[in-house]
């Protein structure tokens, strides 16, 4: 079985891209400050490495943007650094057991600055987020925009990126060797 755009792999893209819609759904509906869409992007960089992370995380937020939160479609290149990133770690095992703590800062770094810099000089920190009533406050308080939004996009980031990778090492953990070699198309015979 080849390793590229296969019938597996175009399945496991599009349900990354259901994860990361209907998570960013329930977090825009509870008004949650963490965002809940790049599960399914994290998920495929892990399983396919990053090129499959950025395909999912795109894709969603396109999707997102189209039907339900405008705003996702400007957030679509944190989506790119988070599949970029978390396909590049999990790679090199710093998103294993006790390392995922810190490795979900390498992760969630590139996407705070990214996000951050989007809330602050396009929206004005205001968006669609739970967090935004934070980055209102922070500014209210006497601190700038743009490092309210960092702040604000630092920890909320780092929580959000963090819950994805326990979920999707929690997933791996419970898949066989040969279940995740057959996704990956490694081995002989179909799924």
């Amino acid at each position: 079985m080849k390793k590229g755009f296969s019938a597996v792999r175009q399945c496991m893209v599009a349900l990354g891209i259901v994860l990361n819609i209907v998570g960013a759904f329930i977090a825009l509906n509870l008004h949650l400050p963490v965002y809940l869409d790049s599960i399914g992007t994290v998920m495929n960089a892990a399983l396919f490495g990053p090129v499959y992370g950025i395909m999912t995380g795109i894709l969603g937020s396109l999707v997102s943007g189209f039907t339900f939160d405008i705003y996702s479609l400007y957030f679509a290149p944190v989506q790119i650094f988070t599949g970029l990133m978390a396909g590049l770690m999990f790679k090199t095992k710093w998103l294993q057991k006790g390392r995922i703590p810190v490795g979900a800062i390498a992760v969630s770094l590139p996407t705070s600055i990214v996000s951050a810099v989007i809330c602050a000089i396009v929206f004005g920190g205001i968006t669609s987020s739970g967090s935004s009533f934070i980055v209102q406050v922070l500014t209210k308080a006497g601190v700038n925009l743009t490092v309210s939004c960092f702040i604000v996009q630092v920890i909320t980031d780092y929580l959000d990126k963090l819950l994805a990778v326990v979920i999707v090492t929690g997933v791996m953990a419970a898949m066989t060797g040969e279940m995740k070699e057959k996704l990956r198309g490694n081995q002989r015979g179909q799924i």
